[in-house]
Parts: C-alpha cells; sequence; structure tokens
C-alpha cells in the first residue's frame, strides 16, 4: 500500500512538473512572437492596475513635495528682495542672491515634471485652462538681457532703450498693434512683456531676477574682448550703486519686487494643482485637479477631467526621457559646449550652471527610484524592469554621477562652467561624454515604459524640435 501511495505521488509531481514547463514554453513561444496572441507577460511587461495607480501615487507625492519646497524657497527670495528695496546695503544686496541661489536648488529638480502634458507647461485642454502654461513665465531662458536693462557692448559703451531706462509704451518686437505701458513696472506688465516679440525676449521668472542682481558676464570672450568681469571664478559683477545712486535704481527696484511677486504667484499655482486638498469644482478653484485627475479621483461634475493611467504613464515616461535626453543633454549641456557660448548656458549671469545640471539629473532620478530628500515613496518606474535592464541603467547613472561630481568640483575650485566649455579645456570633454551618456539614458525610458506596459518608441522621447548638433 505505501508502495503504491509513493508511485502515486510521485505520478502527481511528474505531471505538475510537464504542466509548469510546459506554461513556461508556452509562455517563451508567445513572448518570441512565434505564437501570436495578446496578454504576453515577460520580466519586462507586468503592471496590473495597482501597480499602475502605485506609480502616479508616488509620482504625485513627490511633485507635491517638491513644488512645496520650491515655492517656500521662493516666498524666502521674494521676503529678502522686499529687505533689499527697502534698504538696498551690500548686506542686503548678498542675502538676495544668497536667496536666489537657494531658490535654484529646490526648482531644479521640479523640471522633470515639464514635457508630460501636466500643470507646469500644457499646451492645450483643461489642464492647460486651468494654470496656464507657467513654464513660460518661471524659467524661460535663454534671455536677452538688453531688453531688461544696460548692457556693455564690445565698445565699451552702455546700451539704452530698454524697459528700466524707459517709460511710457514699450514695444520690444517692433510687432503693429502691440505695445505695453511700462511707466509702473508691475507684475502683469512684465507678464505681457515676456517672450513678446521673440522667445529671447524673457521678461519674468528666475533668470529676469538673476540677471538683475548679478549683472552680464562675458568671461567667454570668444568674439569680443571682456570688458566687464575677468577670471574664471568671476561671475557678474552689477554693482550695488544700480540699487543706490544710479538715476534708474527706484525702476531696477521695483522690477526685482514685480519679478519676485510674479515668481511666487505662478509657483502657487502650480503647487496647488498638486497639493491633496481637491476643491469641489475645478472650474472655479483648481486646488488639488490635477493630482486628483492623475489618479482619477475627481468626482461629480469634475469626473470626465479624470485622465486614463496608461495615458499618465506614457505621459510621464516621455516626458521624462524627452526631458533627459532632448532638453537637459542637447538643449541645456550640449549647445553651450559645441557652440561654445555661456549665452547658451542655463544660469549664465551667477555662473551657477554646474547646479543646474546636479538638480534636474536629480529631479530625473528621484521619480526613477522614487525617492525625495533621501525618502522612499513607494512604487517606482525601475521595479518593474528586468535585472538586466535595471544594471544597465544604474551603470549608465553612476557614470553620469561621475561626470556631473566633475563638472560641480571644478566649477567650486577652478572654474565656472563658462570656462570649462571652451575647446581648449579638458573638461569639455567630459561634458560632451556628459551628454552622450545622458541621451543614452532618455533612451532607455523606452525599456523602463514597456516594463511598466506602455510602448514608446525612440522618437517618443526624443523632442522633434531639439537643436541639431
Amino acid at each position: 500500500m505505501l508502495s503504491i501511495q509513493v508511485i502515486h505521488i510521485d505520478l502527481k509531481f511528474m505531471v505538475d512538473r510537464m504542466i509548469k514547463q510546459s506554461k513556461v514554453i508556452i509562455t517563451s513561444l508567445i513572448c518570441t512572437g512565434i505564437i501570436l496572441i495578446s496578454g504576453c507577460v515577460t520580466p519586462e511587461t507586468p503592471t496590473s492596475k495597482m501597480a499602475e495607480s502605485s506609480i502616479l501615487l508616488t509620482y504625485a507625492d513627490i511633485a507635491n513635495v517638491n513644488y512645496l519646497d520650491a515655492l517656500r524657497d521662493a516666498e524666502a527670495l521674494q521676503s529678502i528682495i522686499a529687505e533689499f528695496r527697502t534698504d538696498p546695503t551690500k548686506d542686503t544686496f548678498a542675502k538676495a542672491k544668497v536667496a536666489w541661489l537657494t531658490s535654484r536648488e529646490s526648482y531644479g529638480s521640479t523640471e522633470i515634471f515639464r514635457l508630460s502634458n501636466g500643470p507646469i507647461d500644457a499646451e492645450e485642454g483643461w489642464i492647460a485652462r486651468a494654470y496656464g502654461t507657467l513654464d513660460e513665465q518661471i524659467n524661460a531662458w535663454p534671455l536677452d538681457e538688453n531688453m531688461i536693462d544696460y548692457t556693455v557692448n564690445a565698445r565699451g559703451e552702455r546700451t539704452h532703450g530698454n524697459i528700466i531706462d524707459s517709460t511710457g509704451e514699450f514695444n520690444p518686437g517692433g510687432e503693429e498693434n502691440f505695445s505695453v505701458d511700462i511707466t509702473k513696472i508691475t507684475p502683469d506688465v512684465i507678464s505681457a512683456l515676456n517672450e513678446n516679440g521673440g522667445d529671447a525676449n524673457v521678461a519674468t521668472g528666475y533668470h529676469a531676477i538673476e540677471f538683475l542682481l548679478w549683472g552680464q558676464d562675458q568671461d567667454y570672450s570668444n568674439f569680443l574682448k571682456d570688458s566687464v568681469t575677468h577670471g574664471a571664478m568671476k561671475a557678474g559683477q552689477r554693482p550695488l550703486s544700480d540699487f543706490v545712486s544710479d538715476k534708474d535704481a527706484s525702476r531696477r527696484l521695483a522690477y526685482l519686487s514685480a519679478a519676485s511677486d510674479k515668481l511666487v504667484s505662478d509657483l502657487s499655482t502650480v503647487a496647488n494643482a498638486w497639493s491633496k486638498n481637491t476643491s469641489t469644482n475645478c472650474d472655479t478653484d483648481a486646488r488639488g485637479c490635477y493630482r486628483a485627475a492623475l489618479l482619477g479621483e475627481l468626482k461629480g461634475v469634475d469626473a470626465h477631467k479624470n485622465i486614463d493611467k496608461k495615458e499618465s504613464l506614457k505621459n510621464i515616461f516621455s516626458g521624462m526621457g524627452m526631458f533627459i535626453k532632448s532638453e537637459l543633454a542637447n538643449e541645456r549641456i550640449g549647445v553651450a559646449v559645441l557652440t561654445p557660448s555661456e549665452e547658451d548656458e542655463q544660469s549664465c549671469f551667477s555662473d551657477n550652471t554646474h547646479r543646474d545640471i546636479d538638480t534636474n539629473f536629480q529631479g530625473f532620478k528621484n521619480i526613477l527610484l522614487g525617492t525625495y530628500d533621501d525618502v522612499e515613496y513607494g512604487v517606482t518606474p525601475i521595479d518593474a524592469v528586468s535585472e538586466n535592464t535595471k544594471n544597465k541603467i544604474m551603470k549608465l547613472i553612476s557614470k553620469i554621477e561621475t561626470k556631473i561630481d566633475s563638472i560641480n568640483s571644478v566649477a567650486q575650485t577652478s572654474r565656472h562652467f563658462d570656462y570649462q566649455i571652451q575647446p581648449n579645456d579638458p573638461q569639455a570633454r567630459v561634458i560632451v561624454k556628459l551628454k552622450n551618456e545622458l541621451r543614452k539614458l532618455g533612451d532607455q525610458m523606452v525599456k523602463v515604459a514597456l516594463a511598466n506596459g506602455i510602448n514608446l518608441s525612440s522618437e517618443d522621447v526624443t523632442d522633434a524640435q531639439e537643436t541639431e548638433l
């Protein structure tokens, strides 16, 4: 009897094993395309609806805290600029510059939320109507300094005909039937002028404030003799007298105040989109509406605004890839080093570009790995990829971080980014390699997306309008 039972158990084990092996073989055939039916599940293509929701929740939670930090630091900048306007001294001037640099740290990592049809830059539909595509007002660059204030040209002459030294009707682009009364500089005035008549006619945001605080910086010296600043560790050197004794001092202070007020207002709008407190009618109050729509939580009259989860994930993954590949690698790094010109680096007046690169990349890592300020927020996009793909991505990230650390170290000890991009500087080769590795990382988002059930192509993670290098 015992032997019969043993034989029965052995037979059952063998049958079960054969069934399992058959399933593995069938799955393999399906996944290699030999059997063409839907529903193939491989290590690169999981995601249940629960996993989709968890990834979106992690994304929304990081966006919420990141934008709140950026808003807090912008408010601190606004407060110190108000102090500087009341009492423009060497001390308050220095404090305003430090506050600007601090505000860039928290804002830099929010840039990863761009290019995903979210509240920072959605160009159509209810999201654009509710939040206003404010990226152009907050972080537009490069800017033509001559529209805002004086510069010193190649002949050492001070330019004029700008917002600061003019009054009455102002038309920066020369278009017919357009002008803005700039007699009084206000947030509405500079908002109306921003990018009017050309993308370089930037009048608002971080970089307008940066130029007003630091002034012109000409250390690149490719095509003209530098008559403004000298030295690899010197940023713009706007004199305090511009805010104290110069005939346009009061207008310069008014501009700083208007620009900081507008920056806080715009960041408040974007931060509110990610709030965990959702309004009851998104048409009249969009607080928390984008976050709720992303998570499929809008109800009643707003329920139709909920975004399909797969559409959200596709927007997020393609946006991440496009930002790291086309925006950071190509436009913010590649153009500057291959031109080479400091006019094409992001924070050229303060020579803070090395920190822009670092924080922009940190924002990408935050979302890919689901962390912010060393806090883990939950399910992440990289959780679903195969071990082999994950290892490749993490090795690439390590190489990128080594080069960013090098750029930072050199910028802080011997020469700013505008010197590092010069063809005869050994760092230029490091920066070109960084650009190439970032582009490879952007392409890896196609695999990350697939692992999370989203089909993307290389074109989906490449901006069709990127500058050809």
